[in-house]
């Protein structure tokens, strides 16, 4: 943020009162004052205002301050308005305003993390995300990886903070709030990151939240940007890792775009072209027919990779058992899984089922 912002409002406010009206920093510097001797100087103790709402006022040594609003969870910026009295007071708050709309204009024009928002967003033309870039000296081409977190069950605002202390550099790393339970965090990262060292940063992100605030996350993972112009189509790519996930991953709390493989597919299908598909591949008997035993039997076989012995191993029946019970299965669905290409019709009819039940529990 650029303290000629600053200056430049307090600067015209001058001339309509002679009480001396500045700005400070988190640090409780002087970075913008009606009297210049002023800038650069330390005001004393700033503790209360960390403790001050965004609404309220604040009278400290013989000063009345406001909190500047913004996106950010805690102190960035005050307005200090010299003297306690009513006049301060009103002074302060009129000032308060007449700052902040500079400060997000300033924001909206020259912030590198707004700009990512917006692309993100979709609330920029693609046309202008290089203008914007060229004007904040943004690099465009330096691989960007983007980390969808939701937090589940219950959400609070200090898991933006959270994540703003961990990704401190905010000229390379974003952590932008998108809704009440969702944070993007926008990471550069190396050309040749491979998707262990994603799940990595992820696992980080999450297990900081657990043991700051003991509130579970799931996160979706984008396939790498390489251009600053591809942010958006990774934002999507991870809200679908988290949607598919729930549907297709229930047991994971990451999970990579790169890994939903065909369950990203099944996704993306009308649910009356998936009926059709089940009524087509069943029609002996509807695949809801069959009970969860069945079920789980087939689901142990898919999961030992149609290996018979591993199998009965794994289920503690013997081997002439399950082939009996594969046998049962294919009298009821007319499907051999012992087949590879019958086993990969039943593998995806129960994808398309599971995916089916959770639509209609929406």
């Amino acid at each position: 943020m650029s303290s000629r912002t600053f200056q430049g409002v307090v600067v015209q406010m001058k001339e309509a009162t002679d009480r001396n009206i500045g700005v400070i920093d988190s640090e409780g510097t002087v970075i913008a004052s009606t009297e210049l001797s002023l800038i650069g100087s330390q005001i004393g103790s700033i503790f209360a205002l960390t403790e001050t709402p965004q609404d309220r006022l604040a009278i400290i040594e013989g000063r009345t301050f406001k909190i500047l609003g913004g996106s950010d969870s805690w102190f960035d910026y005050a307005v200090y308005v010299e003297g306690t009295d009513d006049f301060s007071a009103s002074l302060c708050h009129l000032a308060c305003v007449a700052i902040n709309e500079a400060k997000v204009y300033y924001e909206e024009k020259f912030d590198k993390s707004a700009l990512v928002k917006n692309i993100i967003t979709d609330n920029i033309l693609p046309g202008d995300i290089y203008v914007h870039a060229k004007e904040l000296h943004f690099v465009t081409d330096i691989p960007r990886c983007v980390f969808l977190v939701r937090q589940i069950d219950k959400a609070d605002v200090a898991s933006v903070e959270i994540l703003q202390k961990m990704f401190h550099d905010r000229q390379r790393d974003f952590v932008i709030s998108v809704s009440e339970t969702d944070i993007a965090v926008i990471k550069e990262i190396s050309a040749n990151a491979e998707p262990k060292d994603l799940y990595k940063i992820a696992l980080t992100i999450e297990q900081a939240i657990a043991t700051e605030l003991s509130i579970k996350t799931v996160i979706g993972i984008g396939t790498p940007a390489l251009h600053l112009r591809e942010l958006a189509d990774r934002y999507k790519e991870a809200q679908v890792a988290i949607d598919v996930g729930k549907v297709f991953e229930t047991e994971k709390t990451i999970i990579n775009y790169e890994n939903l493989g065909i369950g990203r597919l099944i996704y993306q299908l009308p649910t009356t072209l998936c009926e059709m598909f089940l009524s087509e591949i069943f029609k002996k008997s509807p695949i809801d027919s069959l009970d969860k035993e069945t079920l789980d039997i087939i689901t142990k076989f898919f999961e030992n990779n149609l290996n018979i012995s591993e199998t009965s191993r794994k289920l503690f029946v013997h081997r002439n058992t399950l082939v009996y019970r594969l046998g049962k299965i294919k009298k009821l669905t007319g499907l051999d899984l012992r087949e590879f290409d019958q086993a990969i019709v039943f593998k995806v009819a129960l994808m398309v089922n599971k995916y089916l039940s959770s639509q209609q529990r929406i």
